[in-house]
């Protein structure tokens, strides 16, 4: 039995065909088939995946390459973004100096057109006017006298010139009331006298003295504590030069004025101690002594606290006279 060349014929369909038909109960026909120029495609491992598998991780390793990031683009894009950042910085800070340039010149450009309008006395309110206030017709407007007003009256100038001292002047109005209270010191007053001829209530030269300056009046009274007297003599001339000379001139005493239950006193040879002062138009002395035979010397405190007292008591009461004549002539109605 032989074959033939090239082994059994299956039919017309050459070497290749299914002696079967078409059935292949083996597979023979996928195997025994010449190899595909297709590439290898691995089948789904999961039967109810449609996707195949991927055994050797390619599609892995494509999404890890197309997810990576790119580090050189990313850099550039950084330094691309850092000099635009420098730039506008750079651009920011010229145009905010050059705007503060602009103001600061402004402002002095300003300054000086203000500087100018006022020295050429132009008008350089920049506020707008305020609206007129409608004035009530009805009422008389406030006025104001030009005229300064006169300085209040010095105290002193009524005191200096007996063309203005016109208060009345007794005894009474110079030593008021019957005690002297200085400090914790009280005197009682003694016995009081006014006389015209001013010789009269002195000793030694003291009364040509004060009649050669042209004394007016003498007024004296004394007061007393602890057996120490104080006679205090006012003598009043027309004018405060008149005054000064006296005092200046002053040799001699006022007579000291003994009664009102005070003694003689500084008479017969006791040591007492003078005064000479003056004021305005008014001259002041006092004759001090003790009212026994005793004589007062330079260390006799209570001698001397004595008479300074009834010096000072004269004195203020000589200047509330030329304050309380000030106080009136400001007071007084305009004739």
């Amino acid at each position: 039995m032989s074959f033939g060349q090239g082994g059994p014929q299956w039919g017309s369909g050459g070497q290749n065909q299914n002696p079967f038909g078409g059935q292949d109960p083996y597979g023979w026909q996928g195997s025994l088939r010449e190899p595909s120029q297709e590439p290898f495609r691995a089948q789904s491992q999961d039967p109810y995946d449609p996707a195949p598998s991927d055994p050797f991780g390619l599609r892995a390793r494509a999404a890890a390459a197309e997810t990576t990031p790119d580090w050189a683009a990313l850099a550039d894009a950084s330094a691309a973004r850092t000099r635009r950042r420098r730039w506008l910085l750079i651009g920011g800070g010229t145009l905010a100096s050059v705007t503060i340039a602009g103001i600061v010149a402004g402002a002095i450009v300003s300054s000086n057109s203000d500087e100018g309008d006022r020295a050429s006395g132009a008008n350089t309110s920049r506020l707008p006017a305020a609206p007129e206030l409608p004035s009530d017709t009805t009422r008389p407007e406030p006025s104001f006298s030009s005229v300064a007003p006169l300085p209040p009256p010095n105290p002193k100038d009524f005191i200096s010139d007996e063309k203005k001292d016109t208060a009345p002047l007794s005894a009474e109005t110079l030593f008021p009331g019957r005690k002297l209270t200085m400090g914790d010191r009280v005197y009682a007053k003694g016995a009081t006298a006014r006389t015209g001829s001013c010789s009269s209530a002195t000793q030694g030269a003291l009364g040509s003295v004060v009649e050669k300056n042209g004394c007016d009046q003498v007024f004296r009274a004394t007061y007393a504590k602890d057996g120490i007297a104080v006679t205090v003599g006012v003598a009043v001339f027309g004018t405060e030069a008149e005054a000064k000379s006296a005092a200046r001139q002053a040799s001699g005493n006022v007579a000291p004025l003994a009664g009102a239950g005070v003694p003689t006193f500084c008479k017969g040879g006791p040591v007492c101690r003078f005064t000479a002062n003056s004021y305005g138009r008014y001259a002041y002395f006092t004759a001090t002594g003790y009212t026994t035979a005793k004589s007062v010397t330079k260390g006799d405190t209570p001698a001397f606290q004595t008479g300074d007292d009834l010096a000072e008591f004269t004195f203020r009461q000589i200047v509330r006279r030329g304050e309380a004549q000030a106080s009136a002539a400001a007071t007084a109605p305009a004739a």
